[in-house]
């Protein structure tokens, strides 16, 4: 699931969305026949990428946060 494109957290696809925007603008038929479907794509590859990118920092910070609470209590422990 993908986070709402009218958000500030999605500016890296903003180019894209604006054009999936424009394409659902132009009626119902026009997306129903499928002439959206390569926007659609595009979005959901930017968002993809996005999102791969903030779980890799999110790891990285994750795993920072672990060895510092990891020296911390062996700290704890070498002073008891």
């Amino acid at each position: 699931m993908h986070p709402h494109l009218h958000t500030s957290r999605t500016l890296a696809c903003e180019d894209i969305i604006a054009v999936l925007e424009e394409c659902h603008a132009r009626g119902f038929m026009w997306k129903a026949m499928g002439m959206c479907s390569d926007a659609k794509r595009d979005v959901t590859l930017c968002l993809r990428a996005e999102r791969l990118k903030r779980t890799a920092n999110n790891r990285e910070a994750a795993k920072a946060k672990r060895e510092k609470v990891k020296a911390v209590w062996a700290d704890i422990d070498d002073n008891s």
